[in-house]
């Protein structure tokens, strides 16, 4: 009998490794399956930021065979500003990171961001907090700097012990390996359910030198305002400082990051952070209403733009990538809601995955919004088509118009509410099966 039980045993041990091989596989595969909406181009080739090296390892956090953590190391000296989520069930990283930023940080240490991918350290109590400290303490014993310098992010499964002696084991190997070319193997590696890497990059002049902002993005389902799951992390090689470049960060985050709606969930671990090392040689940026802080602010909001429509575009099981634009509003604030309303609707949204012009969906959106709308002045356009006005379908609108322009991998829906004069944008995607089959499984 007790051999018996020790082949049984020993065949338990050997299924659970096979269901973690499938996993890994599963997870690799995924990565393989772009989103229709994937850039072409793939992950573009990202400058070098001097004063900034990454680095990305295998820990297991979840998955066997598959990076899964990064390190990033920037230099002294250099200014750091984040936005986090709002969620009252803030993950134990964001709730670390945002004390850190509370402080006034030291100009004489250097500065670290680890990430990990598979587990969310969120609704993890004590022990949640007891990760983020024994982590930020190795990670500043490695690199020589203070555990008030070290930020860390963690995306993934809700509610489990981060099993972060793993993570801690890959440090050593993680500041070894540090490089500026390695941002792409960083990108990848916070990755969950995502299809694929998020990166965007700019150059601009500032004071006769060029100035170089790059950074990555993952997010994929979990999204909305407030912020969304997503990790974002920006360098630049710009001398800002911190207050200035903490203004900056914030307000440029409501018309991007604070714009986007994959499933209108609000994540328990996003975050946001911008790093200005200072290494360019162009002039110090102080003053957020001089005129190299606006040209610099016009150059970064165009890479936060971009990695914001990317999350969209990798919305989990996406086909569309639409903008809601709403105009006429009595307020912005108004027209903010009435996109959502529309954005966030499950009929507006699986009408686009049908690719059905259903536009009397997004008349029922404005109306559920509860925001003031005159519906005798209401107007409707599917991208240059104008479906309706003065709250009746338009004498040259037709369904078949309507639906050719819903084949179309890039939608814009459009109205006027006859309200006021105030208007506001949203980016969302269509709600496909897709979205409910990574769902229903993602903690097996």
């Amino acid at each position: 009998m007790g051999a018996d039980k020790d082949k049984v045993k020993k065949l338990k041990k050997k299924i659970s490794k096979l269901k973690k091989l499938l996993k890994a596989d599963k997870a690799l595969s995924a990565e393989n399956e772009a989103s229709p909406l994937a850039p072409k181009g793939g992950f573009p080739a990202m400058p070098s930021i001097d004063g900034v090296l990454f680095a990305a390892g295998q820990a297991g956090v979840k998955y066997p065979g598959r990076n899964d953590v990064m390190l990033v190391k920037i230099d002294a000296g250099s200014s750091v500003a984040g936005v986090f989520t709002k969620s009252a069930t803030r993950s134990a990283p964001v709730l670390d990171c945002q004390d850190k930023l509370k402080k006034s940080l030291p100009t004489d240490k250097s500065f670290a961001i680890l990430v990990n991918s598979g587990n969310a350290n969120a609704f993890t109590g004590a022990k949640g907090a007891a990760s983020v400290k024994s982590i930020c303490e190795v990670v500043a014993d490695r690199l020589e700097t203070s555990p008030d310098c070290v930020f860390t992010a963690s995306t993934g499964v809700i509610g489990e012990p981060l099993p972060h002696d793993r993570i801690i084991a890959q440090i050593e190997d993680l500041n070894t390996n540090l490089s500026p070319d390695n941002a792409e193997a960083a990108a990848r590696a916070i990755m969950t359910t995502d299809t694929f890497a998020k990166g965007a990059c700019v150059e601009l002049s500032i004071g006769g030198e060029t100035v170089r902002i790059a950074g990555f993005a993952k997010g994929s389902g979990m999204i909305a305002p407030d912020m969304a799951t997503m990790l974002v992390y920006i360098f630049t090689d710009a001398a800002i400082k911190q207050s200035t470049l903490q203004a900056m960060l914030s307000a440029l985050n409501e018309g991007t990051f604070n714009s986007i709606t994959v499933d209108s969930d609000t994540s328990t671990s996003d975050s946001l952070m911008l790093v200005a090392t200072g290494k360019s040689g162009a002039p110090v940026i102080d003053d957020i209403a001089s005129a190299e802080a606006k040209l610099f602010a016009e150059a970064l909001e165009k890479v936060m733009l971009e990695l914001s429509h990317l999350v969209v575009k990798d919305g989990e099981g996406a086909t569309k990538f639409v903008a809601v634009n709403v105009t006429q509003a009595a307020t912005e604030v108004s027209a903010r809601i009435i996109a959502l309303a529309i954005a966030n609707s499950p009929l507006v949204k699986t009408a686009l995955a049908g690719e059905d012009p259903n536009w009397g969906r997004v008349v029922m959106a404005i109306g559920k919004s509860g925001e003031p709308a005159n519906r005798d002045k209401l107007s409707i356009r599917f991208g240059d088509i104008l479906v309706a006005e003065n709250g009746w379908v338009a004498d040259s609108y037709t369904e078949e118009a309507g639906a050719s322009y819903m084949k179309n991998a890039e939608l814009s829906i459009s109205v006027g509410v006859g309200s006021g004069d105030s208007s506001a944008t949203v980016w969302t995607c269509d709600l496909t099966h897709q979205y409910i089959t990574i769902n229903a499984d993602y903690r097996s």
